[in-house]
């Protein structure tokens, strides 16, 4: 594998480089000296940011043209995050809509509502949630129950629970999966929805993290109206456009490592400032089996990328690139805290907020046990688990559960 720019490749690397460098003093601060401290200010400034990294072509680069985007590949959207990544500016705030929603619509929804949302979302003028987990169905998460029924007229009456939904709280929208009939197996009796956020009945409850801050949301429905439109991928189609999502999330998540300062240089580093760490065979021992694990996920990473650029589409096994950048980093993170000591929690530290970001950060995307069930059985070809409901209606599944249908 060549892994060095093409032609192309350099010249557009030199095109975001230009433009980062002309344009880095208008992004907001929000670390070190003069930073941010107010929340809503921050998130004015990042949305703001936002808009300038699409007026430059930085943001949505792997969309249509006809949508906003640039049209070009995942190696772009790559080469685009490195150089972000280099001029120390934040990248755009809504990387859920934008990384994840945007495509969903765009593969699954229909003329008019590319057309209504895809440029204020790409533009970060409306930030988009995803709402799929519920209490009772996180990594299963066909077992969702949120119900949506259909009125007479049409429309649709929204009842249930979503819980772990990042950036409810100043989202505009949010892309939203629901139970419309329950006389069939779970897989197919889901549509997806989009839900304004502001629609009466909808209560969205922070939930306060061990890092201090609530980035995580759960969302109350209460008997929220829908009109008719707010389906996307038509009734009855919400486990495939849902896939659509899943597909995008974990490749998100599993080639979003370096973006996020997951990498072995920067632990090495850290480590390396400590000259008792530095002459201890067993700290460099776990040190390095770290940066191998990291360092694997990276060349996955990049024949997941080349498997883009071909026009494939990653299997399963990119979920498992989620689960061994996120238990490395968790790894570092406890080596560095055995180095460093309590300073390593001090409201200073540069390791406080991922040491303690990360344990939940573990079952995004899916726990590491269904990942694992799930590489081991689609690309390893190991025997399923034994299904007791393969086939059964939702409502008598619950029923036999002893829960309402």
């Amino acid at each position: 594998m060549d892994l060095d720019d093409t032609t192309e490749q350099a010249a557009y690397r030199t095109q975001v480089r230009s433009w980062l460098e002309e344009h880095k003093s208008e992004a907001p601060v929000l670390s070190g000296p003069g930073a941010l401290q107010d929340e809503a200010e921050i998130i004015a400034a990042r949305r703001a940011w936002q808009g300038k990294l699409a007026e430059g072509g930085l943001a949505g680069v792997t969309w249509p043209k006809e949508y906003g985007g640039q049209g070009l590949g995942p190696i772009e959207q790559v080469i685009c995050n490195q150089e972000i990544a280099r001029a120390r500016v934040p990248g755009i705030l809504d990387a859920i809509g934008v990384g994840m929603l945007g495509p969903t619509i765009i593969a699954h929804g229909a003329e008019e509502q590319k057309s209504r949302y895809l440029g204020s979302m790409l533009h970060g003028d409306e930030v988009w949630c995803q709402l799929f987990s519920e209490p009772a169905a996180g990594s299963d998460l066909a077992a969702v129950q949120t119900r949506a029924r259909l009125q007479d007229d049409g429309s649709w009456r929204l009842t249930g629970q979503k819980v772990w939904t990042t950036n409810a709280q100043f989202a505009s929208y949010g892309l939203l999966l629901a139970r419309t009939d329950a006389d069939v197996p779970k897989h197919k009796g889901l549509t997806m929805f989009i839900l304004p956020m502001d629609a009466e009945g909808v209560t969205v409850r922070g939930l306060r993290q061990i890092s201090g801050e609530a980035e995580f949301n759960e969302v109350f429905l209460d008997d929220v109206a829908l009109e008719e439109n707010a389906v996307v991928g038509g009734v009855g189609n919400g486990w495939g456009t849902a896939l659509t999502t899943l597909m995008f999330e974990r490749v998100t998540i599993g080639l979003g490592g370096e973006g996020m300062g997951y990498n072995s240089t920067r632990f090495a580093l850290a480590i390396a400032r400590d000259e008792h760490a530095r002459d201890d065979a067993e700290v460099r021992h776990q040190l390095g089996e770290i940066s191998s694990d990291l360092l694997a996920v990276r060349f996955t990473g990049y024949r997941t990328l080349t498997a883009l650029q071909k026009g494939q589409i990653p299997g399963p096994e990119a979920g498992l690139a989620k689960v061994t950048i996120v238990n490395g980093a968790v790894r570092a993170g406890d080596l560095i805290a055995d180095v460093l000591g309590p300073d390593a929690l001090s409201q200073d530290s540069e390791w406080a907020y991922m040491i303690s970001f990360l344990p939940g950060l573990k079952s995004a995307g899916g726990t590491e046990e269904i990942l694992r069930n799930t590489i081991g059985e689609r690309v390893l070809g190991l025997p399923p688990e034994p299904r007791l409901d393969k086939g059964i209606p939702f409502s008598e599944l619950r029923s036999k559960e002893g829960a309402p249908a």
